[in-house]
């Protein structure tokens, strides 16, 4: 028996494929971004020319970053002096082992762009009117609208209105009203650099070349640091492409110029195991725990 469109489009929405995979007669093919994508390395990477994101100044004697130890680079051009001040002072903490808030150790949310900078995996689920993209850390989850307005009314949320489109083999996504205020942790990056509600993100995502991804990748691993490979597993043997977003930031109460820089993502060999966020701020790696109730005898 021939199944009709509506039948296989029935059929995909059980399997849980996205409905992208059939689309309207006469429609242009839009790119399949589907399965699970991930990374071995954390923060932005930085295009060729152009302005550059704020990089960890803490090194380690071969140059790379030291990952245990956040100190964002105060001097960089892009940054206002509010701004700067804002990073010095919390790179001052960390030095001196009181390392400072920020959405992952207090189970906030990761708007954009510190979902750029801190998750190492992602999930693109993509529908006909919309997106849902899930990152593999605290269960974190963004929705996109496609082929949207924002409203003209816009009351912001945690993880801002998103909308986009699909240009080509590219998805873009357009991002404006993240909450700020005293209920949230209003930073882009792990060194803290701050944001405003005139913050206006849009990405841009594209599959590119698989050696172009393995060896941007690698790039960005080296400058990182040390191998960290213990939330998601990118597999060395895949020879497909892989997944390259490129996003500009705006804020011009923050930077004194646009912005930009990329993230890449490769396919990964399993699926992320299920992580939940317990809240508070334990400084276990750093081989002490300050928070750690202690019993004055044994309770048995």
């Amino acid at each position: 028996m021939r199944a009709g469109k509506e039948t296989l489009l029935v059929c995909a929405t059980a399997l849980g494929i996205a409905a992208m995979t059939i689309p309207p007669a006469g429609a242009a093919t839009i790119p399949d971004f589907s399965g699970f994508w991930g990374r071995h390395a954390f923060n932005f990477e930085p295009l060729p020319t152009g302005p550059k994101p704020v990089r960890n100044i803490e090194r380690l004697p071969d140059g790379t970053a030291n990952r245990t130890l956040q100190a964002g680079d105060y001097t960089n051009p892009i940054l206002r002096p509010g701004a700067a001040k804002a990073i010095k002072q919390l790179g001052e903490e960390a030095r001196s082992g009181d390392p400072h808030d920020d959405p992952s150790n207090q189970c906030q949310a990761y708007a954009p762009p510190f979902a750029f900078s801190m998750q190492l995996g992602l999930q693109m689920l993509q529908g006909q009117d919309h997106i849902t993209i899930l990152y593999n850390q605290d269960d974190q989850v963004r929705r996109v609208r496609l082929n949207s307005a924002h409203p003209k009314q816009l009351t912001p949320t945690p993880m801002g209105d998103s909308v986009g489109h699909y240009e080509g083999d590219t998805l873009v996504i357009d991002t404006v009203g993240i909450a700020v205020g005293p209920k949230h942790i209003p930073m882009i990056d792990r060194y803290g650099t701050p944001r405003s509600s005139a913050m206006h993100v849009v990405e841009r995502y594209r599959l590119i070349d698989g050696k172009a991804a393995k060896e941007a990748a690698e790039r960005q691993m080296r400058e990182d640091g040390p191998r960290f490979n213990a939330a998601v597993l990118v597999d060395p043997a895949y020879k497909g492409p892989g997944l390259q977003l490129t996003f500009t930031i705006e804020d011009p109460n923050v930077f004194t110029t646009p912005w930009s820089a990329v993230v890449t993502y490769r396919r990964m060999t399993v699926p992320w195991l299920e992580q939940i966020c317990a809240e508070g701020l334990h400084d276990y790696y750093a081989g002490h725990a300050p928070f750690l109730p202690v019993a004055d005898k044994p309770d048995f």
